[in-house]
Parts: structure tokens; sequence; C-alpha cells
């Protein structure tokens, strides 16, 4: 219930009022359920079945009961947060969090006149329309982190709860690695830096003297934005690189920046729209190579720094805090981490493809020779690799794999403290729920009263 509710709370709020549109015609509508002060509409039951229907999603039970008993402990949920104090959304939020939504949209259909066409409203109907949306979806996050947040287990509760777990229940771990890094970036001339630079100079006086800034981005710019005009959507300074942000924020009208440095490389931008701390922009990216000869002297260091570490000269770790250009990996001795998990250890879908091949030809312990790839900015980079372990896929175990049996007793144990809570808010709360539910088998039994 826990996991269904957390992606409940997201997918039931939001996607229901906008499937609501397109299936309400069809629909007889009548209130099925009434939690304190919050109605569910049969509209919302068949608009979910429908979305799950077409997700693919099956149920062994009755699927439409289900459905209403989610909805009852999200409204159980708001009920509460409603009568907390300690609990509010701010206008900032919801508006904040309209436009990220309405982004999202157009991101996904192409325009704001494509999303207007596709849910056959204006925007501004939109946004109103799921302005209450949003704030009850924040309203019953906040209530369910403050019922479950400062749950936390111990190693003893965590070996407890192990050594207790019937062995089908005991979770099946998939293949993993661990792996060290030394990474090192080809140095860029000067002479390749200002060749980049004259040409974004040059870009930025043809969209003054009138060229058009999108069609030059869609020829030119060497970014993943380059088919979409170079326009990024909205985003607040935290999603930009610092520089990027300043520049982009200080911008005014159809301005061009001047050439603007940031990690990825150099760029001129242009404001496309600003929503208070959001602006959307775009912008053409140029980045610098390094030379063939910049490349060799970059693979010639690591060979030799290599070579030190295998005949113990140096060891990884300290070659990787002294020499190491990754400025993630550097201080752990360059132990990657893994920031899906922020673990040492990789699924092998979780690795890089030029380092997961490397690493497939390792013995533990095992240093690789140089190679060269593309960091997480698409930079070009070399690096060595060291394989520190290497798991075949297990039943898991209080050695190798303490925290994914700690992170699934913290699950199981907030579940079960969530639906403590849920049983006795239900005694608490004003229920009713229309005779053509009362017969669903529900998974807590106090909704009929």
């Amino acid at each position: 219930m826990l996991k269904k509710l957390l992606a409940g709370l997201v997918v039931v709020l939001v996607v229901l009022s906008f499937l609501k549109t397109h299936a309400q015609d069809k629909i007889v509508d009548q209130i099925v359920a009434v939690v304190g002060s919050n109605i569910v509409m049969k509209s919302d039951i068949e608009n979910m079945y429908l979305q799950q229907q077409a997700q693919g999603i099956t149920s062994d039970g009755d699927m439409k009961c289900e459905i209403l008993e989610d909805f009852l402990v999200e409204k159980l949920l708001l009920a509460e947060a409603e009568l907390d104090t300690t609990i509010e959304v701010t206008d900032s939020q919801i508006n904040q969090n309209l436009d990220q939504r309405i982004q999202y949209f157009v991101q996904h259909l192409g325009s704001e006149n494509a999303v207007e066409d596709y849910f056959k409203k204006p925007i501004v109907q939109i946004k109103s329309e799921l302005e209450e949306v949003i704030r009850n979806q924040s309203l019953t996050q906040q209530m369910q982190g403050k019922i479950i947040n400062d749950i936390g287990v111990t190693p003893s509760e965590v070996r407890y709860h192990f050594r207790n777990l019937e062995e089908d229940k005991i979770p099946i771990i998939e293949p993993q690695v661990e792996y060290a890094q030394i990474s090192y970036y080809p140095p860029i001339s000067l002479e390749e830096e200002n060749r980049i630079k004259a040409r974004l100079r040059e870009f930025k006086k043809r969209i003054e003297d009138g060229d058009n800034f999108a069609t030059l981005a869609v020829l030119y710019s060497e970014g993943p934005s380059a088919g979409n005009g170079g326009e990024l959507g909205y985003m607040g300074r935290a999603e930009l690189d610092p520089t990027y942000a300043a520049a982009a924020f200080n911008l005014k009208g159809d301005r061009v920046s001047n050439v603007v440095k940031s990690e990825f490389g150099y760029h001129i931008i242009q404001q496309v729209d600003r929503k208070g701390e959001r602006v959307n922009t775009r912008h053409i990216i140029m980045k610098p190579k390094p030379s063939a000869e910049s490349l060799q002297t970059a693979y010639d260091r690591l060979d030799s720094l290599a070579n030190f570490v295998r005949m113990e000269d140096i060891t990884f770790d300290a070659a990787a805090q002294a020499y190491s250009g990754d400025k993630n990996s550097r201080n752990s001795g360059g132990m990657a981490i893994n920031p899906m998990t922020m673990s040492t250890k990789w699924k092998k879908e979780e690795l890089d493809p030029d380092v997961s091949k490397i690493l497939d030809e390792l013995k533990i312990s095992e240093i690789s020779d140089p190679f060269k790839t593309t960091d997480d900015k698409q930079r070009t980079v070399y690096k060595i690799v060291k394989l520190i372990s290497r798991s075949d896929q297990h039943r898991a175990n209080l050695q190798e794999d303490y925290q994914t049996l700690s992170d699934l007793y913290l699950s199981k144990k907030k579940e079960e403290v969530l639906n403590e809570w849920i049983s006795e808010q239900q005694a608490k709360t004003y229920i009713s729920i229309d005779n053509s539910y009362v017969n669903c088998n529900y998974k807590f039994k106090g909704w009929i009263k």
C-alpha cells in the first residue's frame, strides 16, 4: 500500500483531472464516497480504471474497488492535513508547480497551442482546474511525510528482521560491481577556446542583424536542445549551471548574452520567457575539442600512472586523490558513486556503456589500460578503472547487502506505521460509501460503518 500510495499521489491527483476531460461525457457522475469534507466521484474511479487498463495494469481482485480504496486513503490524509495548522501550501508553491506541469505537457505535445488543442481548453483554464489538484497533492504528501519521515531502523532490528524472513521473501540481488576510477581531461588549447568564442560572437552579431536564433541553434548548437531551436524550457537557478543561470536571469527582452562559459561548454543565451524564479531560455552551445596531440598526452599520462600503481609505487587511492579530474570520486580514492542509489554498487544497466565494457574484461583488483569516453556533461575524458568487487545474482545476505536489507525493513516499518495510522483515523473520521461499493474486499476494514 505504501509504494502504491506514494505513486498514486502523483499519478492519480495530477493525471486524473485531465483524463476526466475525455471520459466525463460518457459517465453519469455521482458521489460514491465522502471522507471528512472530501468527496470521491464515480468519474474519478472510472477515469483511473481506464488509465490503468491503457497501461496494461491488471489485478487479481476488483480493480475498481482497489482504486476507490486508494482514493479513500488519500482523502483521509487530506482530511487530517486540512486540520493540521503546521501544514500549509503557499500560492507561490502552487504557481511554481503549475508552471512545471504545463511545461511538462508543452515538452511532450510540442507547444502551448498543442496542449490547448489536446485538452480542448485554454492554458488559463487548465491551470485553474489544476490548482486544487496540486494543493491537495501537496497537503497529502506533507501529511504522509509527517507520519512516517521520522521512522528509522537500527542494525539490530535489521538483523532480527532478516533472520526471521522466510526463504522465498529474501530479495534477489542482481549482479553488481564496484569500481574506482581516475579521470584525466585532455587540455584544451587557448587557440581552440578562442576559435569557439569567436564563432559564437559571430552568431550573436548575425542574430542582432536579423537572423533567427532558433534556426542557428538547429544548425550549429552542439547540445541535445538543438532540435528544439536550443530551447530548454522553464528551469530554476538550481537546475542550471551557475554561470549560465547568472546570465539567463539577467537578460532583458530578447537580447542575446555575451559568450558564457559553463562546465558544459561555451554558450550564447536568449531569454524566451520568465515566470517568477523560473526562466525559459534558448541557447547555442559549442564545445572546444582537444587536439590529437592533447588526446595522446592524456593517454600517455594515464598509462604511466597505471603502471606506477601496478608496480606499487603509489596506491590507486592516493593516485586518484592526487591526479583525478573527477571531483565526485577523487576524494573517495576514486570510488565511483552510483547517483541513482548513492551507494558504490552498480548494476550493469546503470553503468556507462564504455565503462561497463572495460569492467567486463577485468579481474578483481585489476587496473585497466586508459580508454576514451565522455562524462555526464558530454566532455571528452580518459579514464583508468580498477575493479573492486563483482557479485553474481544471489539472495541477499547481511555481509554483502546490509543497505538493501536495511532499506527493505525501513520501507516495511513505514508501511506498518502508516497502516496503523489509517486504521486509527478511520474510527475518528466521518466516512460514507455508496451502497454500490459496500461489498468490496477492502484491505482496511474500517471504511464501512
